[in-house]
Protein backbone atom coordinates (compact mmCIF):
# COMPACT_ATOMS: atom_id res chain seq x y z
CA UNK A 1 0.00 0.00 0.00
CA UNK A 2 2.38 2.30 0.93
CA UNK A 3 4.43 1.76 -2.14
CA UNK A 4 1.84 2.77 -4.27
CA UNK A 5 1.01 5.77 -2.78
CA UNK A 6 4.74 6.71 -3.23
CA UNK A 7 4.23 5.89 -6.69
CA UNK A 8 1.23 8.02 -6.86
CA UNK A 9 3.17 10.69 -5.68
CA UNK A 10 6.18 10.64 -7.84
CA UNK A 11 5.20 8.96 -11.20
CA UNK A 12 2.09 10.34 -11.83
CA UNK A 13 1.41 12.71 -13.95
CA UNK A 14 -2.53 12.64 -13.34
CA UNK A 15 -1.82 13.51 -9.72
CA UNK A 16 -0.02 16.18 -10.93
CA UNK A 17 -2.06 17.82 -12.44
CA UNK A 18 -5.19 17.54 -10.11
CA UNK A 19 -2.97 19.35 -7.54
CA UNK A 20 -1.99 21.85 -9.91
CA UNK A 21 -5.36 22.64 -10.26
CA UNK A 22 -6.28 22.37 -6.34
CA UNK A 23 -3.25 25.32 -5.74
CA UNK A 24 -4.50 26.98 -8.59
CA UNK A 25 -7.92 27.19 -6.59
CA UNK A 26 -6.70 28.06 -3.75
CA UNK A 27 -5.59 31.16 -5.04
CA UNK A 28 -8.38 32.10 -6.29
CA UNK A 29 -10.18 33.57 -3.08
CA UNK A 30 -6.75 35.63 -2.67
CA UNK A 31 -7.63 37.65 -5.78
CA UNK A 32 -11.01 38.99 -3.54
CA UNK A 33 -11.07 41.55 -0.86
CA UNK A 34 -14.60 40.58 0.55
CA UNK A 35 -14.77 37.00 1.27
CA UNK A 36 -18.33 34.81 0.02
CA UNK A 37 -19.49 31.91 0.74
CA UNK A 38 -18.26 29.90 -2.34
CA UNK A 39 -15.18 31.34 -1.17
CA UNK A 40 -15.04 30.23 2.23
CA UNK A 41 -16.10 26.60 0.64
CA UNK A 42 -13.09 26.23 -2.09
CA UNK A 43 -10.69 27.30 1.37
CA UNK A 44 -11.82 24.94 3.34
CA UNK A 45 -11.85 22.18 0.25
CA UNK A 46 -8.30 22.65 -0.92
CA UNK A 47 -6.91 23.15 2.34
CA UNK A 48 -8.17 19.22 3.54
CA UNK A 49 -6.66 18.22 0.17
CA UNK A 50 -3.43 19.65 1.09
CA UNK A 51 -3.38 18.61 4.67
CA UNK A 52 -4.31 14.74 3.34
CA UNK A 53 -1.33 15.37 1.00
CA UNK A 54 0.86 16.68 3.64
CA UNK A 55 0.09 13.47 5.77
CA UNK A 56 0.45 10.49 3.05
CA UNK A 57 3.81 12.28 2.11
CA UNK A 58 5.20 12.06 5.58
CA UNK A 59 3.67 8.67 5.94
CA UNK A 60 5.76 7.59 2.98
CA UNK A 61 8.62 9.55 3.21
CA UNK A 62 10.81 6.89 4.05
CA UNK A 63 10.05 4.50 1.00
CA UNK A 64 12.60 6.01 -1.33
CA UNK A 65 15.72 5.01 1.13
CA UNK A 66 14.07 2.71 3.82
CA UNK A 67 15.62 4.50 6.59
CA UNK A 68 13.78 5.71 9.61
CA UNK A 69 15.59 9.32 9.53
CA UNK A 70 14.04 10.06 6.21
CA UNK A 71 10.63 9.59 8.19
CA UNK A 72 12.07 11.63 11.40
CA UNK A 73 13.53 14.43 9.19
CA UNK A 74 10.50 14.92 6.33
CA UNK A 75 8.66 17.72 8.31
CA UNK A 76 12.02 19.55 8.12
CA UNK A 77 12.33 19.46 4.50
CA UNK A 78 12.41 22.26 2.44
CA UNK A 79 8.98 21.18 0.23
CA UNK A 80 7.47 19.82 3.39
CA UNK A 81 7.99 23.50 5.37
CA UNK A 82 6.21 24.90 2.09
CA UNK A 83 3.30 22.29 2.59
CA UNK A 84 3.29 23.08 6.43
CA UNK A 85 3.36 26.79 5.38
CA UNK A 86 0.51 27.06 2.79
CA UNK A 87 -2.18 25.17 4.96
CA UNK A 88 -2.12 26.71 8.65
CA UNK A 89 -2.90 30.46 7.48
CA UNK A 90 -6.42 28.32 6.32
CA UNK A 91 -6.65 25.58 9.14
CA UNK A 92 -8.89 27.52 11.44
CA UNK A 93 -11.05 27.60 8.57
CA UNK A 94 -11.81 23.99 8.92
CA UNK A 95 -12.28 24.26 13.43
CA UNK A 96 -12.86 27.51 15.02
CA UNK A 97 -11.31 25.75 18.05
CA UNK A 98 -7.63 26.23 16.96
CA UNK A 99 -7.20 29.49 18.88
CA UNK A 100 -3.07 29.52 18.73
CA UNK A 101 -3.28 29.16 14.93
CA UNK A 102 -5.34 32.23 14.93
CA UNK A 103 -2.52 34.55 14.33
CA UNK A 104 -1.73 32.85 11.19
CA UNK A 105 -5.25 34.54 9.97
CA UNK A 106 -3.36 37.86 10.97
CA UNK A 107 -0.94 37.47 8.01
CA UNK A 108 -3.36 36.60 5.18
CA UNK A 109 -0.98 37.06 2.65
CA UNK A 110 0.85 33.83 4.07
CA UNK A 111 -1.77 32.00 2.07
CA UNK A 112 0.35 33.28 -1.15
CA UNK A 113 2.64 30.26 0.27
CA UNK A 114 0.50 27.91 -1.99
CA UNK A 115 2.01 29.21 -5.46
CA UNK A 116 5.11 27.65 -3.66
CA UNK A 117 3.74 24.91 -4.03
CA UNK A 118 3.29 24.20 -7.61
CA UNK A 119 7.45 23.78 -7.49
CA UNK A 120 6.40 20.00 -6.81
CA UNK A 121 4.14 19.90 -9.48
CA UNK A 122 5.83 21.51 -12.23
CA UNK A 123 9.06 19.98 -14.07
CA UNK A 124 9.74 23.36 -15.54
CA UNK A 125 9.92 25.33 -12.45
CA UNK A 126 12.07 22.09 -10.67
CA UNK A 127 14.33 22.10 -13.27
CA UNK A 128 15.18 26.10 -12.75
CA UNK A 129 15.69 24.93 -8.83
CA UNK A 130 18.34 22.49 -9.72
CA UNK A 131 19.93 24.96 -11.80
CA UNK A 132 20.06 27.93 -8.71
CA UNK A 133 21.05 24.57 -6.67
CA UNK A 134 24.04 23.57 -8.87
CA UNK A 135 25.44 26.99 -9.63
CA UNK A 136 24.15 28.38 -6.17
CA UNK A 137 28.16 29.80 -5.03
CA UNK A 138 28.17 31.69 -8.47
CA UNK A 139 25.22 33.30 -7.89
CA UNK A 140 25.99 34.07 -4.54
CA UNK A 141 29.54 35.40 -5.84
CA UNK A 142 27.62 37.88 -8.08
CA UNK A 143 24.49 38.86 -5.57
CA UNK A 144 27.91 40.03 -3.06
CA UNK A 145 29.38 41.60 -5.89
CA UNK A 146 26.11 43.49 -6.55
CA UNK A 147 25.66 44.71 -3.13
CA UNK A 148 29.37 45.53 -2.43
CA UNK A 149 28.43 47.91 -5.31
CA UNK A 150 25.61 49.04 -4.45
CA UNK A 151 26.73 50.04 -0.54
CA UNK A 152 30.25 51.89 -2.43
CA UNK A 153 28.50 53.34 -4.83
CA UNK A 154 26.00 54.85 -2.51
CA UNK A 155 28.76 56.51 -0.39
CA UNK A 156 30.28 57.93 -3.47
CA UNK A 157 26.77 59.34 -4.96
CA UNK A 158 26.11 60.96 -1.32
CA UNK A 159 29.12 62.75 -0.66
CA UNK A 160 29.57 64.33 -4.37
CA UNK A 161 25.71 65.38 -4.29
CA UNK A 162 24.39 65.25 -0.35
CA UNK A 163 22.01 67.92 -1.33
CA UNK A 164 20.34 65.71 -3.69
CA UNK A 165 20.74 62.57 -1.94
CA UNK A 166 20.24 63.53 2.19
CA UNK A 167 20.07 60.53 3.48
CA UNK A 168 21.90 57.08 2.98
CA UNK A 169 18.87 55.00 2.37
CA UNK A 170 18.27 57.71 -0.43
CA UNK A 171 21.41 56.62 -1.96
CA UNK A 172 21.20 53.41 -1.71
CA UNK A 173 17.53 53.45 -3.20
CA UNK A 174 19.26 55.65 -6.17
CA UNK A 175 22.32 52.99 -6.68
CA UNK A 176 19.68 49.86 -6.37
CA UNK A 177 17.56 51.37 -8.99
CA UNK A 178 20.18 52.65 -10.96
CA UNK A 179 22.65 49.46 -10.71
CA UNK A 180 18.95 46.90 -11.99
CA UNK A 181 18.57 49.47 -14.67
CA UNK A 182 14.96 50.16 -13.88
CA UNK A 183 15.77 53.98 -13.08
CA UNK A 184 12.42 55.47 -12.01
CA UNK A 185 12.84 59.10 -12.31
CA UNK A 186 12.19 59.93 -8.73
CA UNK A 187 15.74 60.23 -7.38
CA UNK A 188 18.96 61.24 -9.59
CA UNK A 189 21.98 62.90 -9.86
CA UNK A 190 22.33 66.14 -11.28
CA UNK A 191 26.14 66.80 -11.48
CA UNK A 192 27.89 65.99 -14.07
CA UNK A 193 30.50 63.73 -11.52
CA UNK A 194 26.69 62.14 -10.56
CA UNK A 195 25.80 61.70 -13.88
CA UNK A 196 29.11 59.89 -14.88
CA UNK A 197 28.74 57.44 -11.63
CA UNK A 198 25.03 56.78 -12.63
CA UNK A 199 26.11 55.71 -16.33
CA UNK A 200 28.96 53.82 -14.89
CA UNK A 201 26.20 52.18 -12.30
CA UNK A 202 23.62 51.50 -15.70
CA UNK A 203 26.94 49.44 -17.66
CA UNK A 204 27.32 47.51 -14.49
CA UNK A 205 23.86 46.77 -14.42
CA UNK A 206 23.53 45.00 -17.72
CA UNK A 207 26.52 43.09 -16.76
CA UNK A 208 24.99 42.08 -13.09
CA UNK A 209 21.53 41.07 -15.27
CA UNK A 210 23.00 39.41 -18.58
CA UNK A 211 25.00 36.74 -16.13
CA UNK A 212 22.84 35.51 -14.40
CA UNK A 213 20.75 35.08 -17.36
CA UNK A 214 23.75 33.06 -19.32
CA UNK A 215 23.94 30.76 -16.42
CA UNK A 216 20.33 29.51 -16.26
CA UNK A 217 20.27 29.81 -19.88
CA UNK A 218 23.51 27.41 -20.11
CA UNK A 219 22.19 25.24 -16.92
CA UNK A 220 18.53 24.70 -18.65
CA UNK A 221 20.11 23.50 -21.69
CA UNK A 222 21.82 21.02 -19.52
CA UNK A 223 19.05 20.17 -17.67
CA UNK A 224 16.91 19.43 -21.05
CA UNK A 225 19.36 17.21 -22.14
CA UNK A 226 19.99 15.03 -19.18
CA UNK A 227 15.95 14.83 -19.12
CA UNK A 228 16.06 14.10 -22.78
CA UNK A 229 18.95 11.17 -22.35
CA UNK A 230 16.52 10.04 -19.49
Amino acid sequence: MRKKIYNIFNQNAIYDTFMFTVIIMSIIPLAFVKQQSWMTLIDRITVIIFIVDYILRWFVADKLSNKLNKFILYPLTPMAIIDLLSILPSITLLNSSFKLLKIFRLFRSLRLLKILKLVRYSKSITMICNVFKKQKETFITILVMAITYILVSALVIINVEPETFPTYFDALYWATISLTTVGYGDVYAVTTIGKIITMISSFLGIAVVALPAGIITSGLMDELSKSHDE
